[in-house]
């Protein structure tokens, strides 16, 4: 792998985790989606350098097929389901701005304390990615609305397949297809959920599911 190619990983890799800090400060669902939207591009564009670096033609079809999904099809099923449930107000956080945005510093730091502990000689890469998955998981927990919930998870795959893609330079295509088609199914799942929730409790905020507990 030539320096240039292990730079531009290494670029990919802090642009993942800047656009998880946005998600994780953005207050709109439709902000929310096009940002996934770029994450999804970014993986695109990484997943080539990585196929022309080390020669892999397979890497070409992943390629395709993240384009195709996670820039184009998800997004749009995604922007279809935030016009049909009626959603373009803003996101609840659990906790207040500054304190979310102090706790994803802390887990970047955590990261990179993490990955040189685990391995003496890793990569900015690996702590970035890694970095990323945790920013990801960390907006599972602070999203209120459930379609807002679902585009984290979303955005989770999207930085666990980069540390599987960037760090082992290699995915078996036939595990990526059965990836990509269970995100796929899952969106159809969650969508029906996100209509029954509504007409149940009226809104979609995670936060009215209590009402369950208390009858």
């Amino acid at each position: 792998m030539t320096s240039l190619t292990q730079q531009l990983i290494h670029f990919f890799s802090a642009l993942m985790l800047l656009l998880n800090f946005g998600m994780l400060a953005q207050r709109r669902v439709l902000g929310l989606i096009r940002l996934l939207a770029l994450q999804g591009l970014v993986l695109s564009i990484n997943i080539a350098c990585i196929a022309y670096a080390f020669s892999l033609p397979e890497f070409y079809i992943t390629m395709t097929l993240t384009l195709l999904m996670k820039v184009w099809l998800i997004p749009f099923i995604l922007h279809r389901l935030l016009i049909k449930l009626g959603m373009q107000g803003k996101i609840e956080f659990i906790i207040n701005l500054p304190s979310i945005l102090l706790i994803g510093l802390a887990l970047v730091l955590f990261a990179f304390a993490l990955s040189n502990s685990i391995m003496q000689s890793a990569t900015n890469n690996l702590s970035l990615a890694l970095a990323s998955v945790l920013i990801s998981s960390f907006m599972l927990i602070i999203k209120r609305k459930a379609i807002s919930q679902v585009i984290s998870l979303l955005a989770l795959e999207n930085s666990l397949f980069f540390v599987i893609s960037s760090s082992t330079y290699g995915m078996s295509l036939v595990v990526e297809l059965g990836v990509a088609f269970d995100v796929l199914i899952g969106l159809f799942i969650f969508g029906m959920f996100f209509f029954k929730i509504r007409d149940n409790f009226e809104s979609l905020d995670v936060s009215h599911l209590e009402q369950l507990r208390e009858e």
